[in-house]
């Protein structure tokens, strides 16, 4: 029984230091970004060994993988929580919208950036399948959904018409910094893929 407790101590404190340095690397990301970061400021601020951080995270794109897979999970968590009412197809996507620059407005445009980097990059040291990622694979489910009830044309595929309105959203946030403009385009991607996805 007290060895139970031990290694549930140490893991809460493994816990605590891998949380510790997340923190201070997303704060270090968000200065200087992923390339030019400094492991020493990021283990200063966490007050953790320069070998500790690389304990927890062999590499700093193991950071960015780490922090992308746990605002996945949030932010699909909220999605779904949306989607306990149903929604038309507007509404429905207007809502991804709003989550994925609700996400850059938490990080800043230049650690957003790095995330989405990471995510497309071709040596990224994990690579997964589109199933692994929980936003996509619900709003697949939600097209597919409209699909079957006929407000979506039947030869619509449901995986690529995802990809490709997510994809529009990236590409508006990394390339555009107005405002107005950004606003615009994203109401006229929705439009788009609405149109795109309809029956007609």
């Amino acid at each position: 029984m007290t060895a139970q407790v031990g290694v549930s101590a140490r893991e809460v404190r493994r816990q605590q230091t891998r949380e510790r340095i997340l923190a201070a690397a997303i704060a270090e990301f968000s200065r200087a970004g992923m390339t030019g970061a400094d492991v020493g400021a990021i283990v200063t601020a966490a007050k953790v060994a320069h070998g500790t951080f690389f304990f927890h995270f062999p590499s700093k794109e193991h950071v960015l993988i780490e922090l992308e897979s746990r605002e996945e999970a949030r932010i699909a968590e909220e999605f779904a929580q949306y989607l306990d009412t149903p929604r038309d197809l507007c509404a429905l996507l207007t809502e991804v919208v709003h989550l994925v620059t609700g996400l850059e407005s938490r990080f800043g445009p230049l650690l957003f950036k790095e995330l989405l980097a990471q995510h497309f990059s071709p040596t990224r040291p994990h690579r997964d399948e589109w199933t692994d990622h929980p936003v996509i694979v619900l709003l697949v489910r939600e097209i597919e959904r409209a699909r079957v009830h006929g407000d979506v044309h039947p030869e619509v595929d449901a995986f690529y018409s995802a990809t490709f309105f997510l994809l529009g959203i990236y590409g508006v946030l990394t390339t555009t910094d107005h405002p107005d403009t950004r606003t615009t385009m994203l109401t006229k991607l929705v439009d788009s893929a609405v149109r795109g996805l309809e029956v007609r």
